[in-house]
Parts: C-alpha cells; sequence; structure tokens
C-alpha cells in the first residue's frame, strides 16, 4: 500500500533539495553532511532569492531550506512567491533570527522552522534532516 502524505497525495521521496543561504559556511557544512548521510540526494545551493529562482525552475527541488536574512530579499518574501508558484515543494526555514519569526515563517506559507542557534550542527542532522528525508511529511 502507498503511503499518503499531505492531502490524500502518495508521499514523495526527497531527492532534491535547495539550501538558499547566504552564508557560504554554513551551506557547505549542510551540503556535507546531507550528501554524507543521504548520498541519493542532490543537493543545490543559493546564496540568494534570484540564484534560488534560477535553481528552482532548472532543477525542480522537492525540499528547500530557506534563511530569513538574504541578501536583497528577505527569504518569508521569497517563500510566498516559491509557494504561489510551486506549492509542492516543501520550504522549511532554518534561521539564526529567532523564533519570533515562527509565525510569519508559516503565515508565508513554509512547511518548518527551524532556529540555527538552537540546534549544535550535529543536532540539526538528527532533528530536522534524518525525519524529513526519511519520512517526508509529503
Amino acid at each position: 500500500m502507498e503511503a499518503k502524505g499531505v492531502q490524500g497525495r502518495p508521499r514523495q521521496t526527497v531527492s532534491r533539495l535547495l539550501i538558499v543561504n547566504d552564508h557560504v559556511a554554513l551551506r557547505d557544512y549542510l551540503k556535507k553532511v546531507i550528501t554524507e548521510r543521504f548520498p541519493q540526494i542532490t543537493v543545490e545551493e543559493a546564496g540568494g532569492g534570484d540564484e534560488a529562482l534560477a535553481k528552482i525552475a532548472a532543477s525542480k527541488p522537492h525540499l528547500i531550506f530557506m534563511d530569513i536574512g538574504l541578501p536583497g530579499e528577505n527569504g518569508l518574501q521569497l517563500t510566498r512567491e516559491i509557494k504561489a508558484n510551486h506549492p509542492d515543494i516543501r520550504i522549511v526555514i532554518l534561521t539564526g533570527l529567532g523564533r519570533h519569526y515562527k509565525k510569519a515563517a508559516l503565515k508565508s506559507g513554509a512547511d518548518g522552522f527551524f532556529e540555527k542557534g538552537r540546534f549544535s550542527l550535529k543536532e540539526i542532522d538528527m532533528e530536522l534532516l534524518s525525519p524529513l528525508i526519511n519520512n517526508p511529511p509529503f
């Protein structure tokens, strides 16, 4: 029997992921952790909104890890734009700006919210990546 996800749709396996964050070191670390732990996943990176939209058009990711503070564009605005055009892409806000942005993130259409400062980088793997990739909620 096929597992059902959101709104009765079949669950989608995560095989393409996009990290949208202006901090190169964090992108590099997340990409390394993801590709080592989940070698079946193709990981793309974007440092800002325009680059993210181009990568989405080219690779159609299943899941996006989005920062809020991006150069030239707010990650929440970008989330709204992506969701308007690609409602099946799941977006998780991964930010260091604080918990007070959670309500705004979910209102913008994000499917999840995690505070970078709340987790160590190893905990991000266990708390964020493994559950989403091994048992995606979509």
